[in-house]
């Protein structure tokens, strides 16, 4: 059963996406043309906990100038030593919440997702083979939490809300989950991941 769902997933990872981008829900907002995004991978990490898939997210540190306390995946920019995308995701989970490369599995990776600060983020799905020790790197995670697979790939457990973003009304996907509040970037690329397991 288990190994279906993850053959499931890899089998729909092998699919053209669609890119996705933090305006997809605004069409008024006008792009500048020849902007320049810069790349990175965020890390989707599905765990086996109590005989059901799970995927590990954190809480960003309250502390941090971009994004403070949003729910997000493990993940950041790509560095001039990351051989790709894939390789930021992995490195940048082991930094922020003590994943080990050697244990993970990539099944494949989603289009990527503009955000809008700028980056041209490539969501990196893959599965953590060993149980480790989650180790939040201080300053920049407050808490690593896990959410069923099953929920965040239901197409029903989304909705579309609203809030005023410099000025104007924006609106964004949100999934949430018991007292985590799932919005915004990471919301709009668990929802690209979702739409892409139903094709």
């Amino acid at each position: 059963m288990l190994i279906d769902q993850i053959d499931e997933i890899r089998a729909a990872l092998t699919k053209t996406g669609v890119a996705s981008s933090d305006f997809d829900l605004n069409p008024e907002v006008e792009l500048p043309p020849g902007r320049t995004l810069r790349p990175a991978g965020v890390l989707a990490p599905i765990v086996l906990r109590n005989n059901l898939l799970e995927l590990l997210l954190t809480k960003r540190s309250s502390a941090l100038k971009n994004h403070p306390g949003q729910i997000a995946f493990p993940g950041g920019k790509q560095d001039k030593d990351d051989a790709d995308v894939i390789a930021a995701a992995l490195r940048e989970a082991d930094e922020e919440i003590g994943l080990p490369p050697g244990i993970v599995e990539v099944l494949g990776t989603l289009a990527p997702h503009e955000t809008v600060t700028g980056f041209h983020v490539t969501p990196v799905i893959a599965v953590v083979r060993d149980a480790f020790d989650i180790r939040p790197e201080p300053g920049e995670v407050d808490e690593v939490f896990s959410v069923p697979l099953d929920h965040v790939l239901d197409m029903t457990q989304y909705s579309i809300q609203s809030r005023r973003w410099r000025g104007q009304q924006r609106h964004y996907f949100t999934v949430p989950y018991g007292p985590y509040y799932i919005w915004g970037a990471t919301a709009r690329m668990l929802r690209a991941w979702t739409e892409t397991m139903h094709r």
